[in-house]
């Protein structure tokens, strides 16, 4: 519900910033400005958050390529799951299956009727049993704790502010062509709110990524070892997916924060900036606390 009520808030605080600027900080007219605009800005958002909210699970099966796992296709992770879900007292969720070689793994969706786990090829053929029951308790916890829901809510969330910043940037090189000086007051305003909104959009994408998927993998991490009571088959799980977990049909960075292991695709990791904000904790550092309870 904070989420929900906070990026409207941000939005429209974007807004307002803007039109203040453009009236040269004179409050009265930016307030009348404001008010008129503030339905247009609710609704416009309403309706971004409720297409991305019903199509969210088809827009991931496209951006992962996943398809169906039929339980007479793999009668073996089925089983699995089954037997977890049945342990934890949980609705079975839907299996899909990405056709790569590379390991990895992840849960979404909203609610019992659309959760679902995606397994890539790879991850089923090259784990062993245990191993595998290990990365589909981490899943199903992820789901138990409701992680899925509020990953996909800031992912629709941020997806605005990144359309906003790529029209101010387009707006600004559209503005910077045509070389006129008619409306310099103009192109000053075109800058600021690119500036404002890349920034605000970064930061809040910054936030998530520290807030929900960090912690949010720890806690998934044990919630599987308590679920199968075996610590040691996820760590030999995360050890082997460590290996080669990148999805190269997956070129969302959103899509790819749902995933068990989120690599980056950076040779000099040291050097990244990115690995300050990353969305996922070492992969070591995870298995080595979980071999502390093998």
């Amino acid at each position: 519900m904070l989420l929900l009520i906070a990026f409207p808030l941000l939005l429209l605080a974007i807004c307002y910033g803007t039109i203040l600027f453009a009236e040269d900080g004179r409050i009265t007219t930016s307030n009348e400005y404001f008010i008129r605009i503030i339905p247009f800005v609710l609704i416009a958002t309403a309706i971004w958050f409720l297409i991305a909210w019903m199509g969210h699970a088809a827009m991931i099966r496209l951006a992962t390529g996943a398809k169906p796992l039929e339980r007479t296709s793999n009668k073996r992770v089925y089983n699995l799951l089954e037997n977890l879900c049945i342990a934890a007292g949980m609705k079975m969720p839907k299996l899909y299956i990405i056709p790569d070689d590379s390991l990895n793994a992840f849960a979404s969706g909203i609610n019992e009727n659309n959760y679902s786990i995606s397994l890539s090829t790879g991850i089923i053929e090259k784990l062993n049993d245990e191993e595998l029951e290990g990365v589909l308790a981490h899943e199903l916890t992820h789901i138990r704790n409701r992680d899925v829901r509020l990953l996909i809510i800031s992912i629709i969330f941020v997806g605005i502010f990144s359309f906003l910043a790529e029209i101010a940037f387009r707006s600004l090189r559209f503005s910077g062509s045509k070389r006129s000086n008619k409306d310099g007051k103009g192109s000053g305003a075109i800058i600021l709110f690119a500036i404002v909104i890349t920034a605000v959009a970064y930061l809040i994408s910054l936030l998530l990524r520290f807030g929900i998927s960090r912690q949010r993998e720890y806690l998934a991490d044990a919630g599987a070892s308590d679920l199968t009571k075996k610590p040691y088959a996820l760590a030999s799980a995360l050890r082997k997916i460590s290996g080669d977990p990148l999805i190269e049909a997956v070129e969302s960075r959103d899509v790819a924060q749902l995933f068990i292991d989120n690599p980056k695709p950076s040779v000099h990791k040291s050097a990244s900036w990115d690995n300050l904000f990353a969305t996922h904790p070492p992969i070591e550092t995870r298995i080595a606390l979980l071999e502390q309870f093998a």
